[in-house]
């Protein structure tokens, strides 16, 4: 199974020392049933800083995996209550970055859903800062202009 849908992506970071910055995106792409996991996908854009990048959520049971694509590839793997370790690439080099998941609730179904993360980043051991993202996914309703909602 695979539909096209809108995904409308809220996220916030805090890092030490400056502000929290909230980012809100609305966008159309895909998502993909294979048995019983789900994959959502869709292209970033100038609004993320990161276009011509394709972004790839695997929810797989317990298991969320974040890929992006593109001029700088990454692979974050979120399971609530567990660290992971991932190698994050940047305009400077790839790092190695630990993923603490503090939250996850990830509900997909045919129709669509939600994914809701709350997690922090450490490098090299020490806590760089926490992210929150949510996304909501609905069935496209055939074209642009369900965007507009």
């Amino acid at each position: 199974m695979e539909k096209e849908v809108v995904i409308s992506i809220k996220g916030m970071q805090k890092y030490e020392g400056t502000p929290p910055d909230a980012m809100e995106l609305v966008t159309k792409g895909s998502l993909t049933r294979v048995g019983e996991s789900y994959t959502l996908s869709y292209q970033e854009s100038e609004l993320t800083g990161l276009e011509g990048t394709l972004t790839t959520i695997q929810v797989d049971g317990e298991q969320v995996t974040l890929m992006r694509i593109g001029e700088f590839n990454s692979q974050l793997v979120f399971q609530e209550g567990r660290r992971h370790l991932s190698m994050y690439n940047t305009p400077y080099g790839a790092m190695a970055i630990g993923v603490n998941t503090r939250h996850l609730l990830a509900q997909l179904d045919d129709r669509g859903g939600s994914i809701e993360v709350d997690y922090t980043i450490e490098v090299d051991h020490a806590l760089a800062g926490r992210n929150v993202f949510r996304i909501n996914v609905r069935e496209a309703e055939g074209d642009m202009d369900s965007l507009k909602q």
